[in-house]
């Protein structure tokens, strides 16, 4: 059975009545007491009451309010008491609260700390310098040539952001804010930005410090009037789902922006419990972030609330994100749209009356009236506040969620009330531009340019693989390899192998480098052809996203070239698949495939001739190569590190740079022996390691007996499984732990085989040996070695 919950709503705002409105449906839910609320919140709304004898921000009453009353879920709704770091008042004496810490507050409370954040993990963001005297700001202003916005650090209750419209406007507006102290403190230091163009969306996102969950995307109204002219408010109106918003965008920006701030942030040791709400701008170059908010929005929180679900309990959700259990948590939206309309006090947002009467008419179905600046006195309701109210409506669609609001407008009648009459402008003038847009194939996201400057750029690399049976050309319809020409004189037995590079891949795309990861992809296949005796013909490649960044995938194929440079083979063709959706962001996919030829003879391996006593040689791998990547990625995140880190195992690099080391080519040198008649078997370690790899060669008869302490494990295996605390058995299965490839030789050719492979720079030890099989195919001793 569930906890019962006895809940402290802290506000008096828009953002509390529907809080109270919607926490007061949960089955579980048996009181909330709001302080000190609103004219909403005083009547009408079952289980909730109003507290108007401890002030908001009076943590100590509070929380002795809170024990009293015998409490056990507090929400505060505005940013400031969160910035004033609320949350760990009632975390000292075991109440839990939905809320972040007062330093992951900092997100919202200082725009400096927050911009800095995002520059330090990569979230993108406009340009900007952050000041805290004026001479160098002014001067800051006079140096730049692009439009831009000026922010006070500090919370100035939604208003500290002006967007100048020439230079002196800028200067005046940094004279009031740094100069005059318009907004106080909160204006000690300034954010100077480059201003961003595009459609402005909101997203608010469940959080317990691991998992973020989204709520649909909304659109708010900022400035007063309509057309979006004159200063910024704290919102004016709200819409939801937006229209300017696709799910591949929307998968893009939790891949790029979200999950990385709430990862961000625990690995800086401020994990985010609450509601992040992100306020972004959709520029021709991508989504890029505004600003943080550290709560629920207001009105975004009126259009939003109404959407989820009738089977989704509120109070289960913020309960799973302060337990952090929020993966496990039941968060459904109803299709549909909601929209808010604010009427707000004549006068908002400079100088209004409070205290006039408000008259309030019967609500058109499916409206819902949210209470913000109102109060009763003497039995009758009032103004209190700039935004006094907001009529929020649910329907099918957004023309006629819009219309409802509008109708729900007209039942608030109070002296010089105000409203914007545009709401959702921006969304209908963008369906009315799409609806008469000519379609492309470009429009559609796929673009026929890009992929051809693509093959301009990688011509010549391809052109360098050349050898003899294949010319290297691309831009035909299929490549081609003559036998004959390759210096095949009788038919070979042609064997082919087809690959991917796996989760290796997102950590070249955290570290922009994508040379080395082309390297692996031939590595894998031509790898596979030469433990079966066959040389390298030819390889195909098939480049893979939703959106194709030319830079990148021409450095992808450039390290394609390169490895079949190193194995001697052609690169005789590739595809590259843009599909719109399919990926988050510039995230890639890569696969290939190689052809090998061997005589028929020459196939390995060859298991009639292996006997116990055969020797085991093992050849040392580069570095982790291309398997085990996802232990590899949890064991990194686990310490706490980034990619561009310095590295804990190899101090003149960093991790990300360490970890891209490409997998080993061992095609020639294995060829040189191969074709000398003295290998009786190769395996290509990879996924399953030793265990798993070394027994694809043997007869069924017999096992590899391999003594590990033989060969120095690298100083990369050696960190991730003390970081890891991966057992040994574990360790053998997931990693190469050193050594990149095993062959079977007889004694007798021992010597030889040896100095071959060293002659041509490999590193060869004796491992172990053949043994009659009576159990696993492959027995690992002296495992105490690796500790």
């Amino acid at each position: 059975m569930k906890e019962r919950l006895r809940i402290l709503l802290v506000g008096n705002g828009g953002r509390e009545h529907a809080l109270a409105w919607k926490l007061s449906q949960s089955p579980r839910t048996d009181q909330i007491f709001v302080v000190p609320g609103n004219g909403g919140t005083a009547s009408g709304l079952p289980k909730v009451v109003n507290v108007d004898k401890v002030r908001p921000d009076d943590f100590a009453a509070l929380v002795a309010f809170a024990r009293q009353h015998q409490v056990n879920l507090v929400i505060p709704g505005p940013e400031a008491p969160l910035v004033a770091g609320i949350e760990e008042h009632f975390r000292a004496t075991g109440i839990r609260c939905f809320g972040p810490t007062k330093a992951a507050a900092r997100m919202e409370g200082s725009k400096t700390f927050a911009k800095d954040f995002m520059r330090r993990h990569k979230i993108p963001t406009a340009a900007y310098e952050n000041f805290d005297r004026y001479d160098p700001a002014r001067a800051y202003l006079d140096s730049v040539h692009h439009a831009v916005v000026i922010k006070a650090s500090g919370l100035a209750a939604g208003k500290g952001v002006i967007l100048p419209s020439s230079t002196a406007e800028a200067h005046a507006a940094l004279r009031d804010i740094m100069l005059d102290r318009e907004f106080g403190a909160a204006g000690d230091e300034v954010v100077i930005e480059e201003l961003l163009e595009g459609e402005e969306l909101s997203i608010l996102a469940f959080s317990d410090g691991y998992t973020i969950r989204a709520l649909p995307p909304a659109q708010d109204h900022k400035r007063i009037h309509d057309g979006d002219q004159g200063p910024n408010t704290g919102g004016m109106g709200c819409y939801a789902p937006t229209k300017v918003a696709s799910q591949a965008l929307l998968d893009n920006i939790h891949a790029t922006i979200l999950q990385p701030t709430i990862d961000g942030m625990r690995k800086e040791a401020f994990p985010f419990v609450g509601m992040l709400f992100t306020g972004l701008m959709l520029t021709g170059t991508g989504p890029k972030v505004l600003e943080y908010n550290v709560r629920f929005g207001d009105p975004e929180t009126q259009t939003l609330l109404p959407l989820l679900s009738a089977d989704t309990d509120l109070a289960d959700v913020l309960v799973s994100c302060v337990e952090h259990w929020l993966d496990a948590v039941p968060l459904a939206v109803d299709p549909g749209y909601v929209a808010t309309v604010v009427v707000a006090a004549g006068g908002y947002p400079g100088a209004y009356r409070k205290g006039v009467d408000i008259k309030l008419n019967p609500v058109p179905k499916d409206t819902t009236l949210f209470h913000a600046g109102t109060t009763g006195v003497s039995g009758s309701l009032q103004t209190a506040g700039g935004r006094v109210m907001a009529a929020s409506a649910k329907a099918a669609t957004l023309e006629e969620a819009v219309k409802q609001a509008y109708l729900g407008v007209k039942s608030i009648g109070f002296e010089d009330m105000y409203y914007r009459s545009d709401i959702a402008h921006r969304a209908f003038a963008l369906q009315k531009a799409l609806g008469s847009e000519p379609m492309t194939y470009a429009s559609a996201g796929v673009s026929i340019d890009a992929g051809n400057v693509l093959v301009e750029k990688i011509k010549s690399a391809v052109r360098s693989t050349r050898r003899s049976g294949a010319d290297a050309e691309i831009g035909g319809f299929g490549g081609t390899f003559d036998l004959e020409r390759a210096g095949y004189s009788t038919l070979p037995v042609l064997i082919g192998a087809i690959d991917g590079v796996g989760t290796k891949l997102k950590v070249a795309h955290a570290m922009g480098k994508h040379e080395t990861v082309g390297i692996d992809l031939v590595a894998m296949n031509v790898n596979d052809l030469v433990v079966q005796g066959a040389e390298a013909l030819f390889f195909l490649d098939c480049y893979s996203c939703s959106k194709l960044d030319v830079e990148n995938a021409a450095a992808f194929v450039q390290g394609v070239a390169d490895g079949c440079r190193q194995a001697g083979c052609a690169l005789v063709g590739g595809e590259t698949a843009e599909m719109p959706g399919l990926y988050a962001g510039s995230d890639y996919d890569a696969a290939g495939a190689a052809v090998g030829a061997v005589a028929r003879d020459a196939i390995l391996p060859k298991t009639e001739s292996m006997v116990s006593g055969d020797v085991l040689v093992g050849l040392a791998s580069n570095g982790v190569h291309s398997n085990g990547f996802s232990l590899v990625r949890k064991i990194i995140e686990r310490q706490g590190l980034s990619y561009d880190a310095s590295c804990p195992w190899d101090e003149t690099t960093t991790v990300g740079l360490s970890l891209l080391t490409p997998t080993r080519i061992y095609v020639k040198p294995l060829l040189e022996v191969a074709r000398h008649g003295w290998v009786k078997g190769m395996s290509h370690i990879t996924g399953g390691g030793l265990i798993e790899n070394i027994p694809r060669m043997l007869p069924k008869t017999l096992a590899a007996e391999v003594d590990v302490s033989r060969w120095p494990v690298p100083p990369v295996f050696a960190w991730l499984k003390k970081a890891g605390n991966v057992g040994s058995p574990e360790f053998a299965r997931a990693f190469n732990t050193g050594l990149g490839m095993v062959i079977v030789v007889s004694h007798l050719h021992l010597p030889q085989v040896t100095a071959t492979l060293e002659r041509a720079g490999e590193r060869v030890f004796e491992i172990g040996r053949l043994v009659d099989r009576t159990g696993e195919g492959c027995i690992l001793k002296n495992l105490e070695s690796w500790g």
